[in-house]
């Protein structure tokens, strides 16, 4: 019988315990199972899709492949947590705006993704934008649209810079 553990996460800004949890728990099984943070999705637990993804102290990571034990004092952002709460992120209004989100299952990873990027490069080029979104499998909506939002957001921060 393997022994339960008990550890604290930083997550959106809170300190969150986690207990009687098993060492080989993913981050995402434990936002989503221990946390009831639903946002980020579990869709191919191998890390090829991106829907899972969140930030780890400002990295961009897919939670399915990350132990969660692990993941104790580093800061992790999910979809829930970038922005205040009930008020949308810039990004989450462009991607409306652009017809970016049709069934809505890979969104919160994309939108994960694109605010890594901006984080980190706020004037990124297209092809920037297309490798950071590399990551994440969208079947619906094709990227057409999900790179017109992320540079719609781009356009908009350095407007108001």
């Amino acid at each position: 019988m393997s022994e339960s553990l008990a550890y604290q996460l930083h997550v959106n800004g809170e300190a969150r315990d986690v207990a009687d949890a098993w060492v080989g728990e993913s981050l995402l099984y434990v936002l989503r199972e221990r946390l009831g943070l639903m946002g980020s999705k579990g869709a191919c637990e191998q890390g090829e899709c991106g829907s899972c993804s969140v930030l780890v102290d400002g990295s961009l990571v897919c939670s399915c492949l990350v132990l969660a034990a692990s993941a104790t004092g580093e800061a992790i952002v999910t979809i829930e947590g970038v922005a205040p709460p009930g008020a949308p992120s810039d990004v989450q209004p462009a991607f409306v705006d652009a017809g970016a989100v049709q069934c809505g299952f890979c969104t919160p990873g994309l939108i994960m993704a694109a605010h890594a990027l901006l984080d980190q490069s706020p004037d990124p080029s297209e092809y920037e934008i297309r490798e950071a979104l590399s990551g994440n499998v969208c079947r619906c909506t094709g990227y057409g649209r999900i790179i017109d939002a992320v540079q719609r957001v781009a356009v908009g921060r350095r407007g108001t810079a």
